[in-house]
């Protein structure tokens, strides 16, 4: 595993992060599997395990508490968003006032069993939020030694252009792939002010691939659900990129991640797994290169697809 520097932050974090939401951190998902993933992913080098308070009906956290007993959590950046929780009966509630970030995190350290955060991210802010009030909040909790790094997470291209020129903000995390290169400029404005940068959904979803190639368990199914609810015009774009599971010498994912990690800005990409043989077929991306001719591709399949 290779690491790189979270920005100015002063922390270092493996270049592919491990994501605890969504099926991983569902009742449904058998607990013992959920906490090997994360044992085998530490044992393997990974440093960085991203969450959210409102991820998994409010299930992940305590999931990722309960499989950090035990380890060295020491050198691990445990990071969570605050400003979205579970409101109950599949609902996502939001309250992005100072006062709720501070008790989100607080709650957040105990579902964690941490007495300090790695990274705690604001959920989706709008810009009117991220105000002096905020900043000061941020500030706050970093100076109670509650928190590490303070960021967001937001897929609004505008707020994240906002936060970059924020001296508060260590940290953004984007949606950063194949079929997203127009984050690219972003993610060099961020770089270039001394932001971290995690790239979330390196995979696309696994949008490269056909729906039904995928259907193998259940877990498949719900992702598929999702995306044909949600993402239909990726899934279409997807089919330019059917070439990347066809390289010889590395798989799909495995160009996906190295795709991301080519651009020298991103301090880490962020997938999540359900199952070991793919944590480990993802995990092996670290250090891989696209070769010229494949890089080429895809900027030629993005171009086609625009």
């Amino acid at each position: 595993m290779r690491y790189r520097p979270l920005g100015a932050t002063g922390l270092t974090v493996s270049e592919l992060g491990f994501g605890c939401a969504s099926w991983w951190g569902k009742p449904r998902f058998e607990e013992c599997t959920a906490i090997g993933l994360v044992h085998e992913a530490i044992d393997q080098g990974v440093t960085l395990f991203d969450t959210g308070a409102s991820y998994s009906a409010g299930e992940a956290e305590p999931r990722l508490g309960r499989a950090l007993k035990g380890r060295d959590a020491g050198r691990l950046v445990i990071a969570t968003k605050a400003g979205t929780y579970h409101a109950g009966g599949g609902r996502i509630g939001r309250d992005m006032s100072p006062a709720a970030i501070v008790a989100s995190t607080e709650r957040s350290l105990r579902n964690l069993g941490l007495e300090a955060l790695g990274l705690l991210q604001l959920h989706g802010p709008a810009i009117h939020e991220l105000n002096d009030e905020m900043l000061e909040t941020l500030a706050g909790l970093r100076a109670r030694g509650l928190v590490r790094a303070v960021g967001l997470n937001s897929f609004d291209p505008a707020v994240m252009a906002h936060a970059v020129g924020l001296p508060g903000i260590d940290v953004i995390m984007v949606d950063y792939n194949v079929l997203r290169p127009g984050r690219e400029p972003l993610i060099a404005r961020a770089a270039a002010a001394g932001k971290g940068v995690l790239a979330g959904m390196p995979l696309a979803m696994g949008h490269t691939r056909p729906l039904l190639a995928r259907l193998k368990g259940p877990q498949d199914v719900w992702y598929a659900a999702r995306a044909l609810a949600k993402h239909r015009g990726e899934l279409a774009r997807g089919r330019r990129f059917r070439f990347l599971h066809r390289l010889p010498g590395m798989s799909g994912s495995q160009a996906a991640l190295a795709y991301v990690l080519a651009n020298p800005g991103v301090s880490a990409a962020v997938f999540g797994a359900t199952r070991p043989e793919h944590l480990r077929e993802n995990l092996a991306a670290s250090g891989m290169l696209l070769p010229a001719d494949v890089m080429a591709r895809i900027r030629s399949a993005q171009n086609a697809s625009h």
